[in-house]
Parts: C-alpha cells; sequence; structure tokens
C-alpha cells in the first residue's frame, strides 16, 4: 500500500514538502521548500526526516521559496533524482535560489566578521547552501511538464500538470498509478490561485481524483472582491500622493510585484494616477518580469492586451527598475511623489528594510502590505499593529499609514477552496496541508458540511495510508 508523509507544511504554511512511496515503485517528492518566519527558518537546517539519496523523483508545483527553497539541500545531501516541473518554474526557481543562497552567504559573511572580533568564529553556523550548491540543482536530470499531458514517471506512473492559476507555471500535480490492480490517483493541490484574472489564468479543474492533499492557507476566510480591492488600493496609493508622500509596497518579487505594475499601468492609461515615479527595487523582481513577459501566452487576457497594443506588458513611463545598490540608495534623496515596490514581501530582509528605515517613520508616507505574512515576520508585526520596529539594531516609530489589502492574495480563499473541491469526482480522502492550525480547524468544519467528505490535518511526519 502507498504510503504518504508530510515533512512541512504540515500545520505551518510554509516548508512544503511532502512524500508518497508508491509499493514496488518509485518515492516520490512533492515540492522541498523552505520554512519562512523567525519561529519557523531553524528548522530549515533540521534533518529532513527522511534519507534524500533514496528520493526517486522531485515534483515541483511553483517556485515560490517554500515550495523550492530546499532542493539545494536536497542535492547537496545526496539526492541524484530526476527533477519534474513546468520550464517557466525552473526559470523563476533558479533565481528565487540563487537570490536566497547570495543573502545567505552575505549574512554569514556579516557574522563571521562579527564573530572573529570575539574569537567565536567557529559558532558561526555556515549557510544552508551556496550559489554553487544552487547551480548542482541544474545539474541533475530535468523533465519539463506541459499542462494536461501525463508524463511517465515509471512502470504504470505518470503525472499530470494542470495549471493552478497562482504564479507563472504553477500547477497542480496528479500522480496515477496501480497497486495490487487497483487504479489510484493523488492530488497534490500545492498553491490555488486568486481568481482575479489581474496577471494569472484562473485555476483548471481535475475531473477525478481518490485522495486530495489540499493547501489551506485561506481556508478560514473569504477575500474582498477584486473590485473592492483595486479600488482599496487606488485610493490609497491616491491620497498618498496627494498629501505630499511616498507609498511603499513590500512586495513578492514573483507574481505580487508583476499584479501591480498592472494595476498601475491601468491606473495610468486612464489617467487615474498622480504624477509620480514608479521603483521597482528588486534585482529578483526584474529578473521575474522578463519571465513573465517571455512567457505572456501563459497570462491573462489583460496580459496579453497589453502585450498586443504596445509590445510590454509590465513597463510605461513612470516605471523604473532598479537593479544596481547605488541605484537603490538614490531613491532616498525624493522627498515625495514616489511608490517603492521593493523586496522582500513579508519584510524580514531584502531591500524595503532600507526604504523603512528612511521612510516609515513619516506619517505623510504609507505602507500598503498586498501579500500573506508569516507569524514571525517583520510583516506580521507591522500587519497585528506595532507601533515600534527594530531595523538594523534601531528602533524606529512606525507612523506611516498601514494599508492591509488583502484582496491581492495569490491564493485561493475559502470559497475558492470549495468550489474548486466540488468539481473533482471519486474523492474518498482529504488531507489538510499548507495552513495554520486554526485556521486549518475551521476548514475542515466548512468541507464536512459544504463538500459533505472529513478531512485530516495532517501531521509532521505522520504515516498517511493511501
Amino acid at each position: 500500500m502507498a504510503v504518504a508523509q508530510s515533512f512541512g507544511a504540515a500545520q505551518v504554511v510554509t516548508g512544503s514538502c511532502h512524500m508518497l512511496k508508491i509499493e514496488k515503485g518509485p518515492r516520490i517528492l512533492v515540492d522541498c521548500g523552505m520554512f519562512q518566519g523567525n519561529d519557523e527558518e531553524a528548522r530549515n537546517y533540521d534533518p529532513f526526516g527522511f534519507n534524500p539519496k533514496k528520493v526517486d523523483i522531485l515534483l515541483v508545483t511553483h517556485a515560490h521559496l517554500d515550495h523550492v527553497g530546499r532542493i539545494p539541500k536536497l542535492v547537496k545531501e545526496g539526492f541524484d533524482g530526476t527533477i519534474v516541473a513546468t520550464k517557466p518554474t525552473m526559470e523563476l526557481a533558479r533565481i528565487v535560489m540563487l537570490d536566497a543562497a547570495r543573502l545567505m552567504e552575505e549574512e554569514y559573511r556579516t557574522l563571521y566578521r562579527k564573530a572573529q572580533r570575539r574569537g567565536e568564529e567557529k559558532k558561526v553556523r555556515k549557510p544552508l547552501y551556496t550559489t554553487e550548491d544552487v547551480e548542482e540543482v541544474f545539474l541533475r536530470v530535468h523533465l519539463y511538464a506541459k499542462y494536461d499531458m501525463p508524463i511517465r514517471l515509471a512502470k504504470g506512473v505518470k503525472a499530470t500538470f494542470r495549471d493552478a492559476g497562482h504564479i507563472l507555471g504553477s500547477a497542480t500535480v496528479q500522480i496515477d498509478f496501480k497497486e495490487k490492480n487497483r487504479r489510484k490517483s493523488v492530488l497534490y493541490s500545492g498553491d490555488l490561485g486568486n481568481k482575479n484574472d489581474i496577471v494569472m489564468k484562473r485555476i483548471e479543474p481535475v475531473e477525478r481524483a481518490d485522495t486530495l492533499f489540499i493547501e489551506s492557507t485561506y481556508g478560514d476566510r473569504n477575500h474582498k472582491s477584486m473590485e473592492e480591492t483595486i479600488r482599496e488600493f487606488k485610493d490609497a496609493v491616491i491620497a498618498t500622493l496627494h498629501r505630499g508622500g511616498n507609498v511603499l509596497i513590500p512586495s513578492f518579487a514573483i507574481e505580487r510585484t508583476q499584479e501591480i505594475l498592472c494595476i498601475l499601468k491601468q491606473m495610468y492609461l486612464k489617467k487615474e494616477l498622480p504624477r509620480c515615479k514608479i521603483f521597482v527595487d528588486s534585482p529578483m523582481a526584474v529578473k521575474a518580469t522578463h519571465i513573465f513577459s517571455k512567457y505572456h501566452n501563459q497570462l491573462s487576457p489583460l496580459c496579453n492586451r497589453f502585450y498586443k497594443e504596445d509590445g510590454d506588458i509590465f513597463g510605461f513611463s513612470r516605471v523604473r527598475f532598479v537593479t544596481r545598490v547605488e541605484d537603490s540608495k538614490k531613491i532616498n534623496k525624493i522627498e515625495h511623489g514616489a511608490i517603492i515596490i521593493a523586496g522582500n514581501g513579508m519584510c524580514n530582509g531584502g531591500r524595503i528594510l532600507h526604504h523603512f528605515k528612511n521612510r516609515i517613520w513619516n506619517p505623510k508616507n504609507s505602507v500598503l502590505i498586498v501579500g500573506f505574512q508569516a507569524k514571525g515576520t517583520l510583516g506580521r508585526q507591522i500587519v497585528d499593529g506595532a507601533k515600534w520596529i527594530t531595523i538594523y539594531g534601531e528602533k524606529i516609530k512606525i507612523a506611516a499609514r498601514i494599508y492591509t489589502i488583502n484582496g491581492f492574495s495569490a491564493h485561493a480563499d475559502q470559497r475558492g477552496l470549495i468550489r474548486w473541491i466540488r468539481d473533482i469526482d471519486g474523492l474518498k480522502s482529504i488531507f489538510v496541508v499548507h495552513g495554520e492550525p486554526d485556521k486549518q480547524w475551521v476548514f475542515k468544519k466548512v468541507l464536512k458540511r459544504k463538500v459533505g467528505k472529513k478531512a485530516h490535518i495532517v501531521k509532521f511526519g505522520e504515516k498517511l495510508y493511501i
């Protein structure tokens, strides 16, 4: 009998890592992500809970760090199997992992220099992996998945990737196999998209599966309508610029930055955008935006309309893409009229911290929180109403106006999750992953009430017989 286990995203949102051991068949890993948030990050250095050398195949649902961030560690510790993902996912994953490696290497060098002065350099923990380790990942055997086209993984075992509508290249993954003359089908949702049609296409339905592992990030709530969300965003931007302030937007480099640029471009074309300069201050976001443009045929009708009209989906005259540190520093000289989109999305690092240090204490400015903030992150502190934050050892007062605009989420809300599950015929077992415990309990009750099926909340390492 097949056995499934989760070694990440089990009663937490991050660290996605799910194992499926097929009897007399391959050991398949679905995602190998990084734990994020101050309360979880130390877990990245823990043993996986399984032997990487015995994993035959790695299926990657999408390129967010919490789904790909430990792949270099997996390879470093002996994984030598086949990696399967869509081509855009692999291109995005490369820049995501390289960025993570560079940040860890920089942090290590800083801590090591300080430790040397204390004579304690042996106590400094080495990076989880290096840029060289990331490059090793791309020396593995790769298979590029195309949506709706089954890929043979082993004799009698196939995987089908379908558009999850979450970010470019994202997919739900269905694994079909036979055990003791019985056909089985295990479906991993990955992260399901929020059907807002700004950048991504809608989630593709799945007709049939026996077993479902479902994300539950927003299993306890419904998002605001996209119309209301965009109106709230526009109002915040316009009000800030009109009072002589600057808009700070901590944003995920992949999908959220491109979404914000599309909305700002619409505002510009409709003459709704006050005079301003827009800065995308994130090397990773700049690279990701180029990849999104490259695969424009996989994006929404709106993106393709922009592409046909002027050959540029995300850029227009007000936008400046910033990669060099010296150009980033020059933004600080602008007193008012700037919209600054900077990484990282949860405010735990990146250039947004420099912009906070220079501007979050000014009541004329605004911070627009447009993405999920995990527990233990600086972004979560701000959302929860912190009056002071500490950046680079300096305590700074929060006087800027804080706007939390939840409707932009790239994750489906409770309504969207339920709608997608209802379309799946033949479901016998539902396992809830990728969510905070309180939200998972709410979602479990809703599944019973609205879908008529019991669900099980998966614990770390728990053996589930399929």
